[in-house]
């Protein structure tokens, strides 16, 4: 849950992705899943103005955040469960459609409309995007835009 400004990484590449209209997000939680989960959990009162009633609990929300249309799925892959493996843990959830994976440890400067069309032109049910230089837990082996495998570093940290 590093911080860029006041709102933490995933925070930021959410906020890319809901600006070309995609608000529907799926975390694949392993490492200090509690954090997250509780980040998202009070989200609300994290990001509006409120009045509440001490005795009561009656709250009164007096300004909203502009996510309030994003849908937060949050899935206990496991703490040591490799990437691949966390992929496998998802597969209930995603659609038949447009599915979008990115790890949550970097922004990157990703057009999302040109991200979609190479999925639709692929016709796959997953597009992973990844950065170069590879990252410090591991990294997207791909061969012609097709990923051929995950080339894992182990550490506690996995996720």
């Amino acid at each position: 849950m590093v911080r860029i400004g006041d709102k933490p990484i995933i925070w930021h590449i959410m906020k890319m992705y809901s600006h070309y209209h995609y608000k529907d997000f799926i975390l694949s939680l392993g490492y200090k899943q509690e954090v997250i989960k509780e980040y998202f959990h009070n989200y609300h009162v994290r990001s509006s103005d409120f009045s509440i009633h001490l005795g009561t609990k009656e709250m009164q929300v007096l300004s909203a955040h502009d996510e309030t249309d994003w849908k937060v799925t949050l899935v206990d892959t496991g703490l040591n469960t490799l990437k691949g493996a966390r992929v496998k843990k998802l597969e209930k959830y995603l659609d038949d459609d447009i599915n979008m994976l990115t790890y949550g440890d970097g922004v990157a400067d990703i057009h999302i409309d040109k991200l979609v069309a190479f999925h639709k032109s692929h016709g796959k049910i997953l597009t992973i995007t990844g950065v170069y230089p590879p990252a410090r837990f591991g990294e997207i082996i791909e061969t012609n835009s097709r990923l051929t495998s995950f080339k894992e570093n182990r550490s506690p940290r996995l996720g």
